[in-house]
């Protein structure tokens, strides 16, 4: 008999079950290790970061991290392609076909400025993994692939502008890339050694200058200069 019964015989319906603050979407509870995660790792490296410190603020367990990514190690991986997966993401709504060639470039630019100045946790993450020289990067079995994107994007905006005849012959768009991401990445990477060893407390990572600057510097090295 599964009726619940009162002392009085009356039959009784369970009563309904408390809200509880664990789910069941895996897709929704990897993302939100995935978010704290990269805090963790941007914030205190490989070495440094806690397991029991993120499973503590997703409200989860060191079981059901290990289930998901199989080791500390393979969280780390997973936070490093989720990380360039969404850097190339963005990349790919800017449209940058749609403009003439030196506006592309200068788009581009100014995107992957503004996105490293806002994403501190995206440029720790990156120095980490060069301490750590790209051992842990180099076992992904996407990080190509996410980057093709990329390189193509530059390559495609390049080309367009070597055959309108504004754009010089002979660069490699993958050089091009190296460039923009030397110039933005140092931006953030060094903002703090470089403001107080130069005092430079007018300048900031959002500063508008430096951003068309840095701008202005890569299109004049990609476009012809015209002979006086």
């Amino acid at each position: 008999m599964n009726e619940l019964v009162h002392s009085g015989g009356e039959a009784d319906t369970p009563a309904p079950r408390k809200a509880t603050t664990r789910t069941n979407d895996p897709a929704r509870t990897m993302a939100g290790i995935l978010e704290v995660a990269t805090q963790e790792f941007a914030a205190k490296g490989l070495s440094g970061a806690r397991i029991d410190a993120i499973a503590e603020a997703t409200h989860t367990s060191k079981r059901m991290i290990y289930y998901y990514y199989g080791s500390k190690e393979g969280l780390y991986v997973a936070v490093l392609e989720e990380s360039y997966r969404r850097m190339r993401a963005i990349e790919a709504e800017l449209h940058l076909d749609d403009l003439e060639p030196v506006a592309a470039l200068r788009r581009l630019v100014e995107f992957t400025f503004d996105r490293h100045a806002d994403n501190e946790d995206f440029i720790r993450l990156v120095m980490n993994e060069n301490i750590e020289q790209g051992s842990y990067l180099a076992q992904s079995k996407s990080i190509q692939q996410l980057n093709v994107p990329a390189i193509d994007a530059i390559r495609r905006i390049y080309e367009r502008g070597v055959v309108q005849g504004v754009f010089r012959e002979g660069l490699d768009p993958v050089d091009i890339h190296a460039s923009i991401s030397a110039l933005t990445f140092f931006n953030v990477s060094n903002r703090h050694t470089f403001g107080l060893i130069f005092k430079d407390k007018a300048r900031s990572a959002q500063s508008a200058a430096r951003r068309a600057s840095i701008t202005d510097m890569v299109v004049r090295f990609v476009c012809k200069q015209e002979r006086e």
